[in-house]
């Protein structure tokens, strides 16, 4: 082989190795660790006299459809009253939603109303200055928490070194409300769930967090991925230890369209890109398992596109050696394979396993479409709503009628 050969298949067996070890090989390598470091801490248990004052900010825009249910949902949780703060922060909406809230406002919720649209982070921060809570527990509009959920995150903030605790999304049919986790998202979790145990757990969900309200550093607004943001911000400004507590479970349904979920990976992979700037001091080795976990779950991921068009383009180049004729069958049949799975019914289960392969190739052709978004500045802070199949509440001048014992 030529000297620009060897220089080719090097190109083509690093970035193939990039692309395993973050998908394959990291997720073995944290797993075993995780079992063989078990958590120093347990969650502690609460008396009556030990729960902190709680702010529940949820922020929103444009959401009258759903706007309701997700109050109701707010005023059962089972949570002491006196130390409970129900918060809607709108963005700007040029609907119904506060109507809506404002109906509410007799049962203990707060609404705030800035009038301009200006983005997701920077209600975050104007509405985190105006709640009072000791802790506050961010949400989304379309989100719904169980009951027991604000429990099960506050009672980890016993402990002083905890400064945010993340809970478990669970994702639903829109049409049937089922759970559809799919595998990748169990993959996902378990990931979480094994990061957490070691201390290196990488950011929250939006939908079901909770941070030290003193804790919280103000974002740039045009911050893409705030739940990401967030707490690590938090982590690298106090040293605070980020949890993961599974029993605290949230619902959502997954997008209505293809198109909708892709343009909110898009987001996400431009947000991840824009985010490596905040946050790259984690990738210090000084961080331990948080550095580990940052570049292998993080950072290698977000270029995972780049890899595999490397991959593709040296597997050309290489033509000349059989073995790398038969890499690229392999590579083309892969790609042929995801895009023909996206056509497969749902209902056939023992080819599931083949929408893998379209769930790969979409999340890197939406990491790819981020990336330029973010260096091209076109991907801005200011949110669009994902679709959803729901019912409109309605717009009548009183509450529904439901249970209020419980929020007395």
């Amino acid at each position: 082989m030529s000297i620009i050969s060897i220089v080719v298949a090097l190109t083509f067996w690093t970035c193939a190795a990039l692309i395993i070890f973050s998908y394959a090989a990291y997720p073995i390598i944290v797993w075993s660790l995780s079992r063989w470091f078990t958590p120093s801490v347990e969650a502690p248990v609460c008396e009556p006299t030990d729960w902190p004052s709680v702010s529940l900010l949820i922020a929103a825009y444009n959401e009258e459809d759903v706007i309701e249910e997700r109050v109701r949902n707010a005023l059962e949780m089972d949570y002491p009253r006196d130390r409970l703060e129900i918060v809607i922060a709108l963005d700007g909406c040029t609907d119904g939603t506060a109507v809506i809230v404002r109906r509410y406002e007799s049962h203990g919720v707060r609404l705030l109303d800035f009038p301009e649209r200006r983005g997701k982070s920077a209600v975050l921060n104007a509405a985190i200055g105006a709640v009072e809570g000791e802790i506050v527990l961010l949400s989304d509009a379309n989100t719904g928490i169980d009951p027991q959920a604000a429990r099960r995150l506050v009672r980890w903030f016993r402990h002083p070194h905890v400064g945010a605790v993340c809970g478990r999304l669970v994702l639903t049919d829109p049409h049937t409300g089922r759970n559809v986790d799919s595998l990748y998202w169990k993959y996902e979790t378990l990931l979480k769930r094994c990061e957490g145990r070691l201390g290196a757990l990488l950011g929250a969900n939006g939908a079901i967090y909770a941070i030290r309200k003193e804790l919280y550093q103000p974002i740039p607004s045009q911050t893409l991925i705030d739940d990401f943001v967030i707490p690590l911000l938090a982590k690298l400004r106090s040293g605070c230890s980020i949890i993961y507590e599974s029993s605290a479970v949230a619902t959502e349904e997954t997008p209505a369209d293809v198109q909708s979920e892709f343009r909110r990976r898009a987001r996400i992979g431009a947000g991840g890109f824009q985010s490596i700037g905040m946050l790259w001091k984690l990738l210090d080795p000084r961080q331990g398992w948080v550095a580990l976990s940052f570049l292998s779950h993080k950072v290698l991921r977000w270029f995972c596109p780049f890899f595999m068009i490397a991959v593709l383009a040296s597997n050309l180049l290489l033509l000349d050696i059989p073995f790398y004729r038969l890499v690229l069958m392999s590579q083309l049949g892969f790609y042929l394979v995801s895009v023909l799975a996206a056509f497969l019914p749902a209902s056939i289960k023992f080819l599931k396993p083949l929408r893998l392969a379209t769930m790969f190739t979409s999340m890197n052709l939406a990491l790819f479409v981020g990336f330029w978004r973010w260096l091209s500045g076109r991907q801005n802070g200011v949110w669009v709503r994902t679709s959803r199949i729901t019912g409109n509440q309605g717009m009548s001048d009183e509450p529904s009628n439901f249970d209020l014992s419980r929020c007395n």
